[in-house]
């Protein structure tokens, strides 16, 4: 039985932290769908290496395990699909056969890189954001067609944090993201708290950034807290999600006719602060949006 048949109408998730394991196996029947982030139930011993990914038995069965109750979405953070130099393919390949392993709705990573090649690999240990031009456009292009065509499900991109512009973008971040969707097939994984950590931190409206968003091409959102850092606000992903966040939802579902789901996301630092009435609450405030906001042509049959 598929997702769509489960959940003619958008959905609620959560983002899967090791905080979170109690929550799941007691109120799992309060969540649609599990977002994952699969590279926390492997270890990637590099690329070219004899075993590349290594299995961890207890992560990975108690996905298997969750698999049993909830869908599975994966949201990878790993792929590094920027990197200049080379397309990790191995780590695609691996990726699909853990998205065909859990039958996964839909699958997401960040438009970002965090690997830097010059003879020898270099990891940022942070996604960093892509300049946007028609060069990277050009080398995301056949990259992102050889995910889409090889996955048996949708491939979402998702919008970056930036705390610097690059100089001489001849695209805007909506625009470079209308244009990769239409060029490359994929769809679109849109992080409303990164739209407003951009909007604050660079001053521009994220209602302007929402009307040039071609939001057809959305099919999940992501919403979460953050703070304010040394002049900053930050993607902390710290306790519960921002009013002006909320906000930003109610304006933006009834517009997204393909949204097939809404993900809160929080670092596992912030459950004490939350707790599971917490957690509840930010549940359920999505699900009060999505029931109060969802358009009435909604269609039944987007996968």
């Amino acid at each position: 039985m598929t997702f769509s048949t489960l959940h003619p109408r958008p959905g609620v998730g959560i983002l899967f932290n090791p905080s979170l394991e109690g929550f799941i196996n007691q109120s799992s029947k309060s969540l649609d769908y599990l977002a994952v982030i699969p590279d926390r139930a492997w270890i990637d011993h590099g690329v070219g290496s004899h075993h590349r990914f290594e299995r961890l038995p207890l992560p990975a069965a108690h996905l298997e395990a969750v698999a049993r109750e909830l869908p599975i979405v994966l949201h990878s953070i790993g792929l590094s699909i920027g990197t200049a130099g080379d397309f990790d393919e191995e780590y695609v390949q691996n990726l699909i056969e853990w998205a065909e392993r859990f039958n996964s709705p839909w699958i997401s990573e960040h438009l970002s890189f965090s690997r830097l090649g010059h003879g020898h690999e270099v990891n940022a240990g942070v996604a960093l954001p892509i300049p946007y031009d028609q060069e990277v456009l050009d080398l995301l292009v056949p990259r992102v067609r050889t995910i889409t065509r090889a996955l048996h499900c949708p491939f979402l991109l998702e919008n970056s944090v930036y705390y610097f512009n690059y100089p001489d973008q001849t695209y805007s971040e909506e625009d470079f993201l209308n244009e990769l969707v239409r060029l490359s097939g994929c769809e679109v994984l849109l992080d409303l708290h990164n739209l407003y950590t951009n909007a604050t931190n660079h001053h521009f409206d994220a209602l302007e950034y929402l009307n040039a968003l071609d939001l057809n091409n959305v099919r999940e959102i992501h919403v979460a807290g953050g703070v304010p850092m040394m002049g900053f606000h930050t993607d902390s992903h710290t306790g519960p999600v921002l009013e002006a966040v909320w906000q930003l939802l109610e304006k933006t579902v009834p517009r997204t006719p393909n949204l097939r789901g809404v993900t809160f996301e929080f670092h596992e630092a912030s459950y004490r602060l939350l707790g599971e009435d917490g957690v509840h609450k930010q549940i359920e405030r999505a699900r009060s949006i999505l029931s109060s906001h969802v358009p009435s042509s909604f269609s039944t049959s987007a996968g």
